[in-house]
């Protein structure tokens, strides 16, 4: 592409069966939400003169929680809140409810009521609608989102007529999200992708223009949503440098090269957040998913074509792609989310995010031919790339900058690959079994002990284990390693679990990436 969740839905559904239960049981009242299996509220004989529930509409949600409107027979309404659980509460991780299914609301719903008849099918149609209107999601992801212009000056062939190379002024548009702002430091970090502000053309010559030996574009500016502006070029030369000036306007903030990944294609620029608090004092900062399933809801945000902030919608169809991307004159293979949200020039940098306004990837490439085949780089990349350039990019060493990762030394064949359906959650997921295939000498993973043979199960970070599922699992997780971590690899040699010895990151492994 031209630089041109379904777990935290399924837990507000489990709610709001219980609370749709309550509610059908007791025309009036306080109704308390439990936050375990068997819920918590008193059971009220039916009144048959009593208003029924017609239907549950989820009708806001943020951060805070959702809010959900309950509608009645007699025509009235009632609101309630349903807050986002704190972890540790009543001793359980994640959100309040979530060890409560659906099936058991539906168990509890037939005893309560008598009603043993009912099928399950009918108790979902009879209790539960939720709306379909994304806007309010929508709206909230338009807060982090940006529209990027990126300035070069370009070295190209004058052509065969007259052989030679000349030096030229271009403009490129793109997409960007907000991913921190760091209040400290009183600046805002975008991502995006790492095609958006570099070129492989740009003219060596301009130091501004070769920034650590690469190509990054002399000037970057973003803008908000609802504050875009179209450059426009100037008679004017204000720097000398002998190229026409362009005109951002006020709503144009400028933004600095913080470091980026060309093997991921990430990259992050900053901006002065009192700056862009000066256009609009509303910007916030993604949440990032913890995952993404195939058959959920990928709402793409970016600049398609440069005519500004836009959103299309579609599916997530493929969880783990690779497509071959040449960015500066190499062909890398890159592993991405497969979508059908259209993607044009101009989309690329933007956020791909799910029906809670979570982002699940950053988009990055499409199907010139085929607007239902397009790609997002997977959050997994976006967030361990992301957050390798900002721990580098402030660790006090001025020699350090971009993304960095270690090298296992370990090759691995992947079998037994099978789709893994969980009926309790209504999500599945694919799982292979890892093998080790090769061992390089002198390796981080000779070091560990491993052989040729080993099954890998989980990588151990500081103690804690990861589980490896799928081969890629490696080199995400890898993203995250830091000087001074200890890892070491769990495996299965034999009908033995055992976990390798320990090895402790250090600055000499890491490779810029």
């Amino acid at each position: 592409m031209k630089r041109k969740n379904v777990g935290l839905a399924a837990v507000l559904a489990m709610l709001v069966l219980a609370l749709v239960l309550s509610f059908s049981a007791c025309s009036t009242g306080t109704v308390a939400l439990g936050s375990g299996s068997g819920g918590g509220t008193d059971t009220v004989s039916q009144d048959e003169s009593a208003p029924y529930v017609i239907s549950v509409e989820q009708t806001a949600s943020d951060e805070s929680g959702s809010s959900f409107t309950v509608y009645y027979s007699d025509g009235t309404s009632t609101t309630f809140t349903v807050a986002a659980g704190k972890d540790g509460q009543d001793g359980k991780d994640g959100q309040d409810g979530a060890d409560l299914t659906v099936e058991d609301v539906f168990e509890r719903y037939k005893q309560e009521t008598g009603d043993s008849d009912i099928t399950y099918a009918e108790f979902l149609e009879k209790y539960l609608t939720f709306t379909t209107d994304d806007s309010a999601v929508i709206a909230k992801c338009l807060t982090s989102s940006v529209k990027l212009y990126t300035e070069f000056l370009e070295t190209t062939s004058t052509g065969s007529f007259y052989p030679g190379l000349r030096t030229t002024q271009s403009l490129y548009t793109g997409s960007g999200v907000i991913y921190d702002i760091d209040e400290e430091d009183g600046y805002t970090y975008i991502v995006t992708n790492y095609h958006v502000v570099f070129s492989s053309k740009a003219a060596s010559a301009n130091a501004s223009n070769n920034a650590n030996g690469q190509y990054i574009a002399r000037k970057i500016i973003c803008y908000l949503y609802g504050s875009e502006y179209t450059p426009v070029q100037t008679t004017t030369d204000a720097d000398g440098d002998g190229y026409k000036d362009y005109y951002y306007s006020d709503y144009g903030v400028e933004c600095e090269y913080v470091g980026g990944s060309i093997t991921s294609d990430i990259a992050i620029v900053r901006a002065k957040t009192e700056e862009l608090r000066a256009v609009n004092a509303g910007i916030s900062e993604v949440k990032v998913a913890d995952g993404y399933t195939v058959g959920e809801t990928a709402i793409a945000v970016g600049n398609p074509e440069g005519e500004g902030i836009s959103v299309t919608k579609g599916v997530v169809s493929v969880d783990n792609e690779y497509i071959t991307l040449d960015i500066d004159g190499t062909s890398r293979s890159y592993r991405s989310i497969r979508i059908d949200a259209a993607l044009y020039s101009g989309n690329s940098g933007g956020g791909l995010f799910n029906a809670e306004g979570q982002l699940i990837g950053i988009n990055n490439a499409g199907d010139g031919e085929d607007q239902n085949i397009n790609y997002a780089i997977p959050l997994e990349i976006v967030r361990g790339t992301a957050d390798n350039i900002l721990y580098y990019y402030r660790d006090g060493d001025a020699q350090t900058s971009g993304a960095y990762k270690i090298t296992l030394g370990v090759t691995v064949l992947s079998s037994e690959a099978k789709y893994v359906y969980d009926a309790a959650s209504g999500t599945g997921k694919i799982t292979e079994t890892i093998t080790v295939d090769e061992v390089s000498a002198s390796s981080i993973a000779a070091a560990m002990g491993l052989q040729t043979g080993d099954v890998l199960t989980a990588l151990s970070v500081n103690g804690t284990e990861y589980a490896l599922e799928r081969n890629f699992d490696i080199s995400d997780r890898i993203l995250t390693l830091r000087p001074g971590d200890e890892i070491a690899l769990r495996y299965t040699r034999g009908e033995d679990s055992q976990l390798s010895a320990a090895y402790t990151v250090n600055a000499a492994d890491l490779l810029s990436i």
